[in-house]
């Protein structure tokens, strides 16, 4: 049991290593970079096409991701594998276009292999390289280096550190491209439509009610005993109440009937008038879900009835249709 607990911490051991190593790095890497990052990035600002992330092996998977973050922060951008590239992908590239391309030695043969087409199409070059005095850094318009660096495998063999420098690198300068573009949180939504920030900057009562297709209604002189029936169809545990021309006056709760009933009223024969909420709070189809659910948890109500300009009465929704939204 002890050398099993040993060899557990031992491995732990190697584990905090690798991190101590490769944090060490990046704080390194920080004193290490100069102006040449200024000039990368106002390439870039000034760039009125994309950028193309090009680079093999661990460091084409470093670039697919730094490709992915660019793109989803306001800096359109996309990968190019570049034996691909070689055999008719560079046709993706255009004179207006940046090409990033990510090699540690700087001396991979498939990037520089690409090299004389990109030139002739016309496209500047950046490269992320470990090498500034290498074949790639020549032949670029800006070199960014990441120096020599130790990796954090033990054999010196597998890219460990000099990859997750190349990464922190491109979150870096992807993140110094948002500030510069004022790249605000609406912005970032519109990319991600599928995810919790994109729902709850982007999604409308309006869509919602689309989706729910719920409209209970009566009328003030309505008998209660027929409400009852609409309120518990519906499944929202409220109603509208509205005059003749359906514009929003009330609302009437399955706690309202709850609340006079426990007071001993004999309330199925009586009317709406006698138990409803006068001018309740109310959404409006313009109004961010967000901002509905937000309405509600502030007010302790899970119903809301909505609204159109005329403040007519077009839909009803619970806190529940937004919160399965994802809201």
């Amino acid at each position: 049991m002890t050398n099993f607990m040993k060899a557990k911490s031992n491995y732990l051991d190697s584990v905090k290593e690798v991190l101590e190593i490769e944090a060490s790095a990046i704080k390194e890497l920080g004193n290490h970079l100069g102006d040449e990052m200024n000039q990368a990035i106002e390439l870039i600002l000034k760039c009125s096409h994309r950028v193309i992330i090009t680079g093999m092996g661990k460091s084409g998977i470093v670039g697919k991701k730094i490709a992915a973050t660019l793109a989803s922060t306001g800096t359109p951008s996309l990968f190019l594998h570049p034996a691909e590239g070689l055999h008719g992908d560079l046709g993706m590239v255009t004179e207006d276009d940046i090409v990033i391309a990510i090699s540690n030695s700087g001396e991979t043969e498939e990037i520089l292999k690409t090299l004389p087409s990109i030139k002739r199409i016309g496209a500047k070059i950046i490269t992320l390289v470990g090498n500034d005095q290498s074949t790639l850094a020549e032949k670029s318009n800006i070199t960014i280096s990441i120096g020599k660096v130790k990796e954090a495998c033990p054999l010196g063999l597998a890219p460990t550190t000099s990859t997750t420098l190349t990464l922190a690198l491109g979150d870096a300068l992807a993140i110094a491209l948002l500030k510069a573009r004022g790249f605000t949180p609406q912005n970032f939504a519109l990319f991600h439509p599928g995810g919790s920030l994109g729902r709850q900057l982007l999604l409308t009562v309006e869509d919602i009610i689309q989706e729910t297709k719920k409209n209970p209604v009566a009328y003030i002189d309505d008998n209660i005993k027929d409400v009852l029936f609409i309120i518990t169809a519906s499944g929202l545990g409220a109603i509208s109440i509205v005059d003749q021309s359906g514009h929003l006056t009330g609302i009437l709760t399955d706690g309202d009937i709850r609340r006079a009933l426990t007071a001993g009223s004999n309330i199925f024969d009586k009317l709406v008038k006698e138990f409803h909420t006068k001018n309740p709070l109310y959404a409006k189809t313009s109004m961010l879900a967000a901002e509905a659910l937000k309405l509600m948890e502030d007010n302790k109500i899970n119903v809301l009835p909505v609204v159109n300009e005329n403040r007519q009465v077009i839909a009803m929704i619970h806190m529940h249709d937004l919160t399965k939204m994802g809201i």
